[in-house]
């Protein structure tokens, strides 16, 4: 997801932009002239670009809008679409939405209108860079190139290799619906965000009224585009402020050794009465690991109170305590984890959550039962992209061999019963490329349906996390290099030139779509495969408009101009001169040919 996102950044030419933004961020800057910005056009076209690519595109909200109702606008009446939205913006009610959680409860969620997403996208895109270089290094959760497994790995450490064998579980109550919309202005302006016309547009989306509740006083509505970004905003403080308890805290006795962080902990461990902890974030999730039982209660009562007073949020004492880690377990985005005894030393031990072993079933259960109603190559394609998603989700568990069997054996009677009369349980004797690659070593049976090899469910074994390293951003260009391979420097030059084209009488959906088409083909012609500078492109409708065509991407051809007057040609002397100058195979002409078919013309002969 990375990638496509650094892709688009060179599409539109804002790459620049957000690395100059972070490091000025970096360097302490505040920032007060960020609204024009965000309503350049490039940004706006990139917003359209990633609402697009985004699968909640098709989500409508109150006024039943989804991004279809935009593509057929041109460029230019586009973006002044939207900068008249914004001159004097106010958004539309959101749509109230439930889902449900894995405990069984229903997770609330706030869907804005198109127009707001595509705006949200906007301001997220302009304010994250400066946001994220002045964020809590070990802070994971909607952060760019940052995953779960990284925050889990982060926590393994602490507990492995540093020896924090405590745990403080705080569970906040209701965090998203409870964020104080005051405080969080605060807190923007403190990050160096000082644009006074884009903090009054912040807060009219905090906002906006909700259809049927009103206008909420309080909270980030999950669901919203910018929700995430405002939620890390709030809690870095929490982030900072425990950090700099020990962390961060500064002595001049650390500078006088060769490694001075490490013996810095170790002299404030030693000769201060400093509380020694590190905190590991996800989101609202949050773990803060302590050496000791005196220090990690300590820490427990003095992040509740900071909670309260600072943040104005409560936690759910139920689901909030101090875990000696020896003795029990904690729970942290879906694992356990707890120490267990080897030798001289305690090292991790990881399961997956009870709660979500029991939710893996029940999907599980609805996947077979749906392959057997409808044995359909589709449905065992869905069932093995299910089973790859947990070996790739769980694999960091040290354990997960050992309950994905227990899995696999309750469910090993239903799926006998359901799949005997419909398939057969074999080793398989021409598996897929996938299956070869990720099982083929296993020498198993497995149930073959249709020409399908179902996935066995125990066939994952451990595989240890990586930690995060800080010099993964996309927001530098040692950064990006290790996030991506960039394009070949003139289909990158070609492609930014076709991007800022002043097609103006033309759709959203074509100007798009042919930017995508010219990437993915490296910016060679589909017919004659030559190398297209900008000036030389063509995007064909391989079934024209004429007869029906739409500027759907499937439907788009990247061509030379010249081949595309062949392709149209009806003059003899014109496709004479046309093929001497591209001289074209046998191959090459078939193609043209099957183009020309399309467009209802005669073949041409050599």
């Amino acid at each position: 997801m990375i990638q496509t996102t650094l892709r688009h950044w060179e599409y539109y030419g804002t790459t620049e932009l957000f690395s100059n933004l972070y490091k000025e961020s970096m360097e302490g800057k505040n920032f007060n002239k960020l609204y024009d910005l965000i309503i350049s056009e490039e940004n706006i076209l990139l917003a359209y670009r990633t609402i697009k690519s985004n699968s909640g595109s098709n989500t409508p909200g109150t006024d039943s809008f989804t991004i279809g109702h935009y593509k057929t606008i041109n460029r230019i009446d586009f973006i002044e679409l939207i900068r008249n939205k914004l001159s004097n913006y106010k958004p539309k009610s959101v749509k109230r939405v439930f889902i449900p959680k894995a405990n069984g409860e229903l997770r609330s969620l706030g869907i804005p209108n198109m127009i707001d997403r595509l705006i949200q996208q906007m301001f997220k895109q302009i304010l994250e860079p400066i946001c994220e270089a002045r964020f809590y290094n070990h802070s994971y959760g909607f952060r760019p190139a940052r995953t779960t497994h990284h925050a889990v790995s982060r926590a393994m450490s602490l507990m492995n290799i540093s020896h924090y064998h405590y745990c403080v579980d705080i569970d906040i109550k209701g965090f998203f619906d409870n964020v104080n919309h005051t405080k969080l202005m605060k807190q923007l302006w403190n990050i160096g965000i000082r644009d006074r016309k884009v903090l009054a547009i912040i807060m009219k989306m905090l906002k906006t009224p909700i259809k049927g509740e009103g206008v909420p006083t309080k909270g980030t509505p999950q669901g919203g585009i910018l929700s995430p970004l405002l939620s890390n905003i709030v809690l870095n403080e929490l982030d900072q402020w425990v950090a700099g308890q020990f962390e961060k805290f500064k002595i001049k006795e650390a500078g006088k050794y060769k490694q001075p962080r490490q013996m810095k902990y170790k002299i404030m461990a030693t000769k201060t009465k400093l509380k020694a902890g590190f905190i590991v974030r996800y989101a609202d999730d949050f773990k803060i690991f302590a050496k000791d039982h005196k220090s990690a209660w300590k820490w427990y009562h003095a992040v509740v109170g900071y909670l309260k007073n600072r943040l104005g949020l409560d936690i759910s004492p139920e689901k909030s305590g101090v875990v000696n880690l020896r003795k029990r377990k904690t729970e942290f985005l879906g694992f356990t984890l707890s120490l267990i005894k080897k030798g001289k030393k305690f090292v991790t031990k990881s399961n997956i959550r009870p709660k979500k072993l029991k939710q893996t079933k029940e999907q599980a259960v609805v996947h077979i039962k749906t392959v057997t109603k409808n044995p359909t190559k589709a449905n065992c394609q869905r069932f093995n992209s299910f089973i790859l998603g947990i070996h790739d989700y769980f694999r960091i568990a040290t354990h997960i061999y050992k309950d994905l069997n227990r899995l696999s054996y309750d469910l090993r009677v239903l799926m006998h019963n359901r799949f005997k009369k419909i398939g057969n349980f074999e080793r398989p004797k021409n598996p897929t490329i996938t299956y070869q690659k990720r099982f083929g070593n296993l020498n198993r049976k497995t149930w073959v349906i249709g020409t399908i090899h179902l996935f066995p469910l125990v066939a994952q074994n451990h595989v240890p996390p990586m930690n995060f390293s800080q010099e993964t951003t996309p927001f530098t260009m040692k950064g990006r290099e290790r996030l991506h391979k960039k394009l070949y420097g003139d289909v990158y030059r070609e492609v930014l030139r076709l991007s800022m084209d002043k097609y103006s009488g033309r759709s959203m959906e074509y100007l798009d779509n042919r930017i995508s088409r010219y990437s993915m083909k490296l910016g060679k012609c589909e017919i004659s495969g030559i190398f297209l500078f900008a000036n030389d492109v063509h995007c064909h409708h391989y079934k024209p408009r004429s007869l029906g065509g739409t500027d759907e991407f499937k439907n788009l051809r990247i061509v030379h101009k010249g081949i595309h007057k062949l392709v149209h040609a009806t003059k003899s002397e014109t496709i004479k001169e046309l093929l001497a100058e591209f001289k074209l195979d046998y191959k090459q002409l078939d193609k043209l040919n099957r183009y020309r078919k399309r467009c209802k013309l005669e073949a041409i002969s050599i």
